[in-house]
């Protein structure tokens, strides 16, 4: 077993004074990027201040999502942000944390219980390899989405090929082509 890393327990990364990030689990430096993808894949991790050893996670996870928020896709909005900076001190503050885990715990829920209904809903159709495909094209374009993968890449899209944004639309209308599909058929 690697340092900083045990069977049940978070990787250990440590942050030094001139800001660089300690993998103790491989032994290397990592980026924030790192981190991101890290909490994307569901691995546990705990930042400490290298010197002091103290717990600073929460300010690094909250610098990944400022960071997030300023490559322009923005996923807070403003009036969202004003009602949360609004609660700080009020009497409520201590309820809100546990308030907006439990809605993304529901939100995550929900959205698998609709990933598997889907899938589901044609598992003994003609559409059922159809509904497979577009599954895996609407999830690989969401991996693409969330990743970012594409963003060091060429600025353009090469010629005779969609853009994201386009890719999404169509994927947002075949999706709502065959959730039509889905209402007809169980009528």
């Amino acid at each position: 077993m690697k340092k900083g890393s045990t069977k049940d327990g978070p990787v250990i990364v440590k942050k030094y004074a001139n800001r660089r990030l300690y993998n103790t689990e491989t032994s290397s430096y990592i980026t924030l990027e790192h981190l991101a993808a890290m909490t994307r894949e569901g691995r546990d991790f705990k930042v400490v201040d290298a010197k002091t050893d103290d717990d600073i996670t929460h300010s690094v996870l909250t610098q990944i999502i400022m960071e997030e928020e300023q490559r322009g896709q923005t996923m807070l909005p403003v009036s969202f942000l004003r009602q949360l900076i609004a609660l700080y001190g009020d009497s409520m503050q201590a309820m809100v944390p546990g308030y907006l885990e439990a809605s993304m715990d529901s939100f995550r829920r929900n959205q698998e219980e609709f990933k598997h209904a889907v899938e589901g809903a044609f598992a003994n159709t003609p559409f059922a390899e159809l509904t497979k495909r577009n599954m895996a094209m609407f999830e690989a374009a969401a991996a693409a989405f969330n990743s970012r993968a594409g963003e060091a890449g060429a600025s353009e899209a090469p010629a005779g090929t969609a853009t994201k944004d386009e890719e999404i639309s169509a994927l947002r209308a075949e999706l709502t082509r065959l959730q039509d599909k889905v209402e007809k058929l169980g009528k």
